[in-house]
């Protein structure tokens, strides 16, 4: 038996830093008054209400529903109390029981899996092997991340037992099972607008994308009864609308702030819930012929050109740290074990110089072959900080001889599958949202990775991921993942810029509303407000 579970070992270094805000109040007692008001239980209907304005919750983060089988929207079911998975995650991001109890890697290919018994969906069904056999079934044929993460062959129901063989060792299994893509739903009630059926604290009943979600409080849930009657999502894209609306009392909690907009709450009728995540801006690079990209020298002084210190420090306010690779410092396989490009700009001009870019016009940008050094830059605003990271590259890259044409579009994930629209797409990500670091290669760095729009290609790193998807050993998976890192890095198909610190800010008569370094579990049962 190689080990009944496997431990989960990254971000040692994001610690929880939660902490409330409360600095002395700068607004009258009037508007302190009107907004406890509007943040406050509704009387006139006798039930405990809260509104979250959510930067996040839209299609441009391909989060169109709740519905956990639809592209990356497990997220939404996960945060918002929809939905909940075999195991979670600690704040060290230790693999923890939830709908499962006990777990045991029989062998290389056979896992044995014991589910809670007092568990059911809000559906009514009670939640056994054989509907957790069926959500799993319904997921490996609809969702192609999941089929290629879990590489589940089979799946066999005995009672409140489990036994899943995989077509291949598969060491990271129950760390995907606790990707929201995991979310254990009842099939059975169907996905009408994209609602399901889950075990959380919270039920969805009304749904509009890109506007707002409505949910009602689970009376039979199996972890207590949730505090609040009816919640609401609402979805605020734009920063400043989202700051407006806290601090009118429009919304009483908020997820995606601005950092720019924080000293705003730094007062007594708010509180911040603040903790180090993996979740990374970072740009990937385009290989495809036609790129300017697919020029081994302009990847490279793209990554000597970008300053982050100077975009942690100016654009992020000091809420997060510069990225020296694909994780955080301080872990088993952390950034701190690989070397990768520093800000030089005079280097990076040098590079250009001996690859044939010049800039023979004298107006400032570099040609070869008769074509402009013009970086064709996309991102999305949704992310509040990715259009200042846009224009920050666009400055300093600029002084090395390249013009940076940006394209900040809510539209982003229809343009990156034109390879001809971009040369570096800029994002966020949560590097390792399952406390290993399989998951961040297969999905964007390996040949068949499901976000490889790039067309990036190593036969390093392939066979570096072969190994590590069959390996067992903890410290082993940490030392390949450090290689796979510099494999990539060595590459320059990617450049990491920062990491954040993830602060979710509510009114201050709002309890148990808590960042988590995995970046789920928002809406608990727990979330009240008084």
């Amino acid at each position: 038996m190689k080990m009944k579970r496997l431990a989960a070992f990254v971000l040692s270094a994001c610690m929880c830093l939660s902490f409330l805000a409360g600095c002395g109040s700068n607004q009258s007692t009037k508007e302190s008054e009107e907004q406890t008001e509007a943040a406050s239980t509704k009387e006139s209907s006798g039930k405990k209400t809260l509104v979250i304005g959510d930067t996040t919750f839209n299609t441009s983060n391909e989060e169109p529903d709740v519905n956990p089988h639809n592209s990356y929207a497990g997220w939404a079911c996960i945060r918002y109390g929809v939905g909940e998975t075999l195991v979670k995650y600690s704040d060290d991001m230790e693999i923890q029981p939830w709908l499962a109890t006990q777990w045991e890697n029989v062998d290389d290919l056979t896992w044995k899996i014991t589910l809670r018994d007092d568990v059911s969906y809000s559906s009514g069904r009670k939640m056994d092997g054989e509907s957790v056999k069926q959500c799993l079934e319904h997921l490996l044929e609809t969702h192609e991340r999941a089929q290629s993460d879990t590489k589940i062959a089979s799946i066999e129901a005995d009672g409140q037992v489990l036994t899943i063989k995989t077509s291949e060792p598969k060491p990271a299994l129950l760390n995907y099972l606790g990707d929201p893509y995991g979310c254990i739903i009842d099939v059975d009630a169907g996905f009408d607008n994209g609602i399901v059926a889950g075990t959380g604290p919270y039920i969805a009943v009304d749904l509009k994308t890109d506007d707002h979600l409505t949910l009602v409080k689970n009376e039979n849930y199996w972890g207590g009864t949730p505090h609040i009657d009816e919640l609401t999502i609402r979805t605020i894209t734009d920063g400043n609308t989202l700051a407006n609306a806290l601090q009118s009392g429009e919304v009483q909690a908020a997820y995606g702030m601005a950092y720019e907009s924080y000293p705003t709450f730094e007062n007594d009728n708010f509180q911040f819930s603040q903790i180090s995540t993996s979740r990374c801006f970072f740009g990937k690079m385009n290989f495809d012929e036609n790129s300017v990209c697919a020029d081994s020298a302009v990847r490279k002084a793209i990554a000597m050109g970008i300053d982050k210190e100077s975009f942690v420090a100016t654009l992020l306010e000091g809420n997060g740290y510069p990225a020296n690779g694909v994780f955080p410092e301080g872990s088993a396989f952390g950034g701190d074990k690989v070397t990768t490009e520093t800000y030089d700009p005079e280097g990076a001009k040098e590079v250009l110089e001996e690859a044939g870019w010049k800039d023979s016009d004298g107006d400032g940008i570099r040609e070869k072959d008769g074509r402009k050094l013009v970086v064709k830059w996309l991102t999305y605003p949704s992310r509040q900080e990715l259009p200042l990271l846009a224009e920050a590259a666009q400055a300093t890259l600029k002084e090395i001889g390249m013009e940076v044409d940006i394209n900040c579009t809510a539209d982003n994930n229809e343009v990156v599958k034109d390879s001809s629209a971009w040369d570096v797409y800029a994002m966020a990500n949560v590097q390792a949202p399952t406390g290993d670091p399989e998951y961040w290669f297969t999905v964007f760095a390996t040949s068949d990775a499901t976000k490889n729009q790039g067309k990036y290609s190593s036969e390093k790193l392939d066979e570096l991921e072969k190994q590590l998807s069959e390996t067992f050993d903890v410290d082993k998976r940490a030392e390949l993942a450090v290689q796979m890192q510099q494999t990539v890095l060595d590459d320059n198909a990617f450049v990491f810029c920062s990491f954040l610190k993830m602060s979710m800010i509510s009114r201050a008569n709002v309890s148990n509303y808590t960042s988590h370094a995995c970046d789920y579990y928002q809406v608990t049962a727990d979330l009240d407000i008084q």
